[in-house]
């Protein structure tokens, strides 16, 4: 009997446990204050995440009080001189989805724990650590970092809630800026976008975007825009000829020869494009040239397609805009009044009315 009555208390005090063990855990309740929050930014296919709380000033002196200038020994933890956490509560995190340059050094992709100091002149440092699962800096190791970069804190308006934005955005790079009180924390980060789109494609294709010709144009296409890997892009774009022989997929392959300053082959490309040529593409092309300044190749262009087309007033109004662009008012005046002999749309019917209007062929 003794034995029974001794495993039911053994039983009891493990029941007891691991409800004391829930009980303990409580329920998941709003963070206040310094509510947690998010804030991601793409830079070409790149994301940047933070991840952090957000403090109030609530009329404390912030920097060189609450949050004292320099290193700074902590109470708790491994009570070793640290850094400021960047936020509250948990590490403030940073994570790049590829490999980044941060203030100009190298940042492999991945998570981060994100700390600043800042010194009385407004000077400062970012320090990147690999442990980015520690609460604040209690727990912080100089020896886990990734990076140490100076910064150069700013004067900016009074902010009351911590926050972390994104700023002077470009096709490769931006600022994450930490803003606080009257200080802004700017951290340069920049992508190698054009090599990270090429890779990315590389694996792309090899997966179900390869199984079509769009995927190959797509990738042939960027690859002329940016002008970069060419030889690369010769290939994608012969691939999706091989399926799809089209007007935009042999313009695309004249373009990349053109880069390569292959001009005996360009023409060539160039006319089998124009042979298959529909409507809205011999339009588009020709307004693409009308960009470029090429008044001439657009009207050469423009007045093939109503040739091929005598019955669009579409095709007659862009003519007649390209003559309109290039100064020939009476040939303008002539395509414009063509087009609206031709039961335009509203919208073809007011461009040319507007521009014989201008041209004071009304």
């Amino acid at each position: 009997m003794k034995t029974i009555y001794t495993l039911r208390c053994l039983l009891a005090i493990a029941f007891l446990a691991v409800n004391l063990s829930a009980w303990s855990q409580g329920i998941t309740t709003p963070r206040t204050p310094s509510p947690a929050a998010t804030v991601s930014q793409t830079i070409g296919i790149s994301t940047i995440t933070v991840s952090y709380s957000r403090p109030s000033v609530k009329g404390r002196v912030i920097w060189g009080e609450l949050v004292p200038y320099g290193w700074n020994v902590q109470n708790f933890g491994n009570q070793k001189s640290a850094p400021w956490r960047a936020g509250a509560n948990e590490n403030t995190t940073i994570e790049f989805s590829h490999a980044a340059k941060v203030e100009g050094k190298d940042v492999p992709a991945g998570m981060y724990g994100m700390f600043f100091t800042i010194n009385g002149d407004g000077s400062g440092e970012l320090i990147l650590s690999k442990d980015h699962r520690s609460w604040g800096s209690f727990f912080y190791e100089a020896d886990h970092d990734q990076l140490r970069a100076k910064i150069q804190t700013r004067e900016h308006a009074m902010t009351e809630l911590l926050t972390y934005d994104f700023i002077n955005l470009t096709k490769n790079s931006g600022e994450l800026v930490l803003n606080w009180e009257n200080k802004q924390f700017p951290v340069k980060i920049e992508f190698a976008v054009d090599d990270i789109v090429m890779a990315n494609a590389t694996e792309e294709l090899k997966n179900v975007i390869g199984f079509n010709w769009q995927g190959y144009a797509s990738a042939a296409n960027y690859a002329l825009q940016n002008k970069i890997n060419t030889d690369q892009a010769i290939k994608w774009i012969d691939q999706a000829i091989a399926t799809n022989p089209s007007f935009n997929t042999l313009n695309t392959k004249a373009g990349l020869l053109e880069l390569q300053g292959k001009t005996a082959d360009v023409q060539k490309m160039k006319d089998q494009a124009i042979a298959l040529a529909t409507e809205n593409e011999l339009n588009a092309y020709g307004y693409q040239l009308l960009n470029q300044g090429d008044n001439d190749g657009a009207i050469k262009y423009l007045k093939m397609n109503t040739d091929r087309h005598p019955e669009s007033a579409n095709a007659w109004d862009s003519l007649g805009e390209a003559y309109a662009i290039k100064g020939d008012k009476e040939n303008a005046i002539k395509n414009f009044k063509k087009s609206l002999s031709l039961n335009p749309t509203e919208a073809t019917k007011a461009n040319s009315e507007k521009y014989l209007k201008k041209l004071g062929g009304m």
